[in-house]
């Protein structure tokens, strides 16, 4: 591997041992077996000059050279460094680890790579070996050499002090000075001989590995810190330069940074020929808005290359693992294939710190002090030590790093989003179609694109049961011991649904006749739940389009434009599915054998009526689908302007048909869209390629897919405004609850300690503000704002030593200060992260918020001090029997759910809600009756809403399921019956019973979703999914 001669290899010097040690693999393997092939060789320039070669196949793909290299280094952080090569002209350009080296590089005999830092973190504490730290410093060493890292004269000697410091020990006048008068660390280096020898008597007793540190320490606060300029010029033909960074993409002029555009402030990065194009997310706060910004590069290729780049950083920086693989395209597909190969820096963060490498010493270039990498300099003390024989291993002791990830962990707790990529290139919309829609979500990022693999379409947050990705919830687990002792006495409407008059008691026998006269296959099953949840679609597009208008008829005076917003956007979508469901409920027929047996074969499938009508959608409906955001922006604006039609949207909430908040039908049709690609793909998982319905069902999914992604960012932006005009209605004592540019992330209970001792008040996180309130006493049962701290300079410490008070935290605002207690420690864990999470979001984005409260409230007047005292039992329980009563409908909401059963939901788990909606038939037995009881049943927003049929217009009762644990049935419990699961909260069990193991796992599956909402563990990483 190494080049023959009498100098040592890199290995040597560096003192790596004869086995191979490990970059992107795992513990203990080795890197991976090269393809058979003829050998080539190639040279690689490490950061300290030295030239290596190396022999590997020419089939195989570059990652076998790249582990090679981070094997032959020793180096464990392998992850943020790169291979790049100037090509034919003259660019550099980074080498693609999924391609082999051959393909990328005409003629490897006459390239040298050059192995170089890729990814620069923000913070250098992130580096958790020495030698990896020792490599950063070379590749500033190289930076500042070259005039790449700019910055002014004292900052410039600083760091060269430190450079000389690491590599001749402490200063000596002669010795200093022939070292610099033989080294250019620096252009203009004479200049500043006399700063650079003034600073490098500061150093003295200083160990190479501090020396490093403190290199890093000021390198990373530099403008130009890790940047590399793509030349560029705007559309007035003004120079300019682009870069990516942690951060996002910024601009500079010359070597000042102009703007900078944060990835959460990033919708969709994509380029055209020399065209790069930013198209950045609404900023409700300006007044003019730019949605897409126009860079023209010198050719395609610069684009292609800056666009790679910043794919990458966006992936390393903010996903939280590394995308899945694109599967190969049946016929044909747009845009590019890139994606980002390896680990995530969360990945890179946690396998170190799991793992234990190997430390061994490592001689440093021109140092004549050998450094241990098991120590490191933070917070050391610093010793006196002799000047030129001194090892560090003699000056210092180990200690241990708990630096967090630059990922912050509570993303995943509330959004999207999941993070996952994919990346579309120039030749479609070549759209870096950012998850930064999840970060929404991700505070996140969430990368889609039209060709993103079928396994990208479904990953959400870990932790969290999204489509087929099951969190698994241990037997037997329940939420008790997570209500306060106080409303143990109290049986509450929410743990029981009533539905003593509902359907009708089937006999055993009846039930199995009834199975076995249906087909088996799982492709059936299928077909049968698109059947099913487009009846209750329909349903639901019902209560606006024969309901809302009902209401609207029944008044004068109403506005003419809510009454043509709804005609014009909703009625010609629902005539088109009431075909679109006679349709499905033909085939559904003669797939069961009931009409048409004789060719009953020919109508075993799905796909081609999915696809016909996908289709239809596509080509008439998609600007009305486009519009229907604007529709809730329109009828909450038109709302503000008559209180006449405002009294008929709360008229309609109250009535039993109107089961959900009214402005959650407005976007069904959108949500509908997820549902219809969610199908698609467990049909196309479930086909094997020569089945007649697959390629059908594929073309379906491409189009749908399509589709999801041109309507991303209206729907996310549209479900955060929908859930804080759902929160105004439980609020009251704010001014102003939506306002442009907050973004919703948690509600939920905790206790807050006062003089009084643990009270339980409601918190609401918001981006800028977190807002506590208690439980209130009006007809409609809101909940009353006490006091808001702005997140704007917020700080969290855990305090359960302090007030010995279990799961307890502090919440340091500027002008306030409370303490507060979760109900368990992962409750603590989710609330912590994503204050902290918001907190770093308000920081980084608009500084201090604006005030929330009413002016009868005063920000500094603590809920104490007025005199608020606890509910009392009285209280609680009329507030609960509330839910008795169909007509008070805030009484069930998700809001009043978390308050009765201690818990809390994100942002990011009623996203999840949205996709995970089911309906259909099940049999439903309590824990001591005997026989099974048929209903149609619709799972959505945390519920179970009950039904006699499923042609029924409204529930007869529902089952908020935050807290319940759903599990399989013991032996013990004598339930005899195949695909039963049980729901149970406390002393309250239900069980149900499905037709066949698919919709059984159906059901546990999205009930999963719910229940393990406010119990599941906590994902540790951040994707910004705000």
């Amino acid at each position: 591997m190494g080049e023959p001669g009498e100098r040592a290899v890199a290995g040597q010097r560096l003192g790596a041992p004869e086995s191979f040690g490990v970059s992107t693999l795992e513990p203990g393997q080795r890197p991976p077996t090269a393809p058979p092939g003829r050998q080539v060789s190639i040279r690689v320039q490490m950061l300290d000059d030295a030239t290596e070669v190396f022999n590997i196949s020419q089939r195989a793909p570059a990652k076998v050279l790249f582990d090679l290299v981070c094997a032959h280094l020793n180096l464990a952080e392998g992850d943020y460094f790169g291979l790049e090569y100037q090509d034919q002209r003259k660019m550099m350009v980074w080498v693609d680890l999924l391609k082999p080296i051959l393909k990328q590089i005409r003629r490897p005999k006459n390239t040298i790579l050059r192995f170089v830092v890729k990814f620069f973190p923000p913070d250098h504490t992130q580096l958790l070996e020495e030698l990896t730290r020792y490599l950063f410093a070379l590749q500033i060493k190289h930076d500042l050499a070259c005039g790449r890292l700019t910055c002014n004269d004292t900052s410039a000697a600083l760091l060269v002090s430190h450079i000389v410091q690491s590599e001749i020990g402490d200063f000596d006048e002669v010795q200093s000075f022939q070292h610099l008068l033989h080294n250019k660390y620096m252009p203009d280096q004479d200049v500043l001989m006399d700063k650079i020898t003034e600073y490098h008597r500061k150093h003295v007793g200083q160990t190479p590995a501090e020396s490093d540190y403190q290199l890093l320490e000021i390198a990373r606060r530099l403008e130009m810190y890790g940047v590399r300029l793509h030349p560029a010029k705007d559309r007035e033909g003004t120079k300019l330069s682009l870069a990516v960074s942690h951060t996002g993409v910024l601009v500079f002029q010359g070597h000042t940074k102009i703007n900078a555009f944060n990835w959460s402030k990033v919708r969709k990065l994509s380029f055209k020929r020399k065209r790069f194009l930013i198209k950045l997310r609404p900023d409700l706060n300006q007044s003019v808005y730019q949605d897409t910004l126009e860079f023209i590069m010198a050719s395609r290729d610069c684009c292609k290359i800056f666009w790679k780049i910043c794919v990458e950083y966006h992936a390393f920086f903010r996903l939280f693992e590394e995308p899945k693989p694109k599967p190969k395209p049946v016929l044909f597909t747009r845009g590019s294939s890139f994606r980002f190969s390896g680990r995530t820096q969360k990945q890179v963060i946690d396998h170190v710190k799991d793992s234990e490498f190997k430390k061994v010493p490592f001689e440093r270039k021109h140092s004549k002090i050998i450094s241990n990498s098991s120590l490191t300099p933070q917070d050391r003390k610093r010793a006196q030590v002799q000047k030129e024989g001194a090892s560090a291993d003699q000056t210092g002791s180990p200690l241990q790093l708990g630096h967090q990830a630059l990922v912050d962990p509570s993303t995943v707790t509330s959004g999207t989003g999941n993070g996952h990529q994919g990346c579309s290139g120039p030749e479609g919309p070549g759209q870096l179609a950012t998850a930064l829609n999840q970060e929404h979500q991700n505070p996140g990022v969430l990368l889609d694109s039209p060709g993103l693999p079928d396994d990208a379409l479904l990953a959400g947050p870990p932790g969290v049961v999204v489509n087929g990705q099951k969190a698994t919830l241990p037997p037997g687990h329940s939420p008790d011991g997570h209500l306060p002792s106080s409303q143990t006495s109290h049986t509450s409407p929410l743990t029981s649904p009533l539905l003593t008059e509902a359907g009708y008691v089937r006999t055993d026998d009846e039930d199995e006749v009834q199975r076995k006269k249906f087909p088996t296959d799982k492709a059936y099953f299928i077909a049968k739940e698109l059947l099913t949840t487009e009846r209750t679609f329909l349903k639901d597009l019902e209560v606006i389009t024969v309901s809302f208008q009902a209401f609207l008829r029944k008044e004068d005076n109403m506005p003419d434009s809510v009454k043509t917003l709804i005609n014009s956007n909703y009625e010609p979508v629902y005539q088109f599915h009431q075909a679109f469901l006679k349709e499905v409920e033909q085939r559904l027929q003669q797939w069961e054998g009931r009409s048409n047996a004789h060719i009953k074969g020919d109508y075993q499938r799905i796909g081609d009526v999915m696809l016909k009508n996908i289709q239809a959608l596509k080509q008439q409906f998609m600007s009305l689908l486009q519009r229907h955001g604007e529709v809730l922006v329109e009828l909450e604006r038109s709302c503000r302007a008559s209180r006449q039609l405002e009294g008929v949207c709360r008229e309609l909430e109250q009535q039993k048909v109107c089961y959900l908040p009214l402005n959650m039908f407005l976007l069904r049709p959108l949500h509908r869209l997820l549902h219809y690609r969610l199908i698609l793909e467990k049909l196309c998982r479930h086909y094997p390629p020569t089945h007649q319905d697959f390629r059908d069902s594929r073309a379906a999914l491409a189009d749908i897919s399509e589709m999801v992604l041109q309507l991303q960012g209206t729907m996310m932006k549209m479900e955060n405004f929908q859930k804080i005009l759902e929160l105004k209605k439980d609020l009251t004592g704010i001014q102003e609850l939506a306002v442009p540019g907050r973004e919703f992330i948690r509600l939920g209970c905790l206790s807050k300690l006062s003089g009084k001792g643990l009270q339980q008040r409601m918190f609401f996180l918001f981006s800028d503000v977190l807002v506590y309130t208690s439980r209130g006493m009006t007809s409609a049962n809101q909940f009353k704002v006490h006091g808001q701290l702005p997140l704007y300079g917020m700080t969290i410490r855990e305090s359960e030593d302090e007030w010995g008070v279990p799961h307890s935290f502090t919440l340091f605002g500027q002008r306030q200060s409370i303490v507060v207690a979760a109900s368990c420690a992962s409750e603590m864990e989710k609330w912590t992260e994503d204050i902290r999470m918001a907190v770093d979001l308000a920081e980084r984005t608009n500084g201090p918020s604006t005030e929330l409260l009413s002016t009868s409230l005063t920000d500094s007047k603590s809920p104490e001090e007025g005199g608020v005292e606890a509910e009392s039992e009285e209280e609680l329980s009329a507030s609960r029997s509330s839910l008795e009563r169909h007509a008070a409908q805030r009484g069930n909401t998700t809001v009043h759910v978390c308050w009765h059963r201690n818990t809390s939901v994100s942002m990011v788990d009623f996203s999840v809600a949205v996709e995970n909606q089911l309906s259909g038939n099940l049999l439903r037995k309590f824990k001591n009756s005997n026989g099974w009881q048929k209903l149609w049943v619709v799972f959505t927003n945390f519920s179970l809403f009950f039904y006699k049929s499923h042609q029924d217009d409204y529930p007869l009762a529902s089952l908020p399921l935050l807290g319940y644990s759903v599990t399989v049935p013991a032996e013990t419990e004598n339930i005899q019956k195949d695909y039963v699961f049980k729901l149970h909260f406390k002393s309250h069990v239900y069980y149900f019973r499905s037709e066949s193991q698919y919709t059984f796992e159906r059901w546990m599956e999205v009930i999963r979703s719910a229940t393990c909402s406010a119990s599941r563990p906590l994902v540790t990483q951040r994707k910004d999914p705000y």
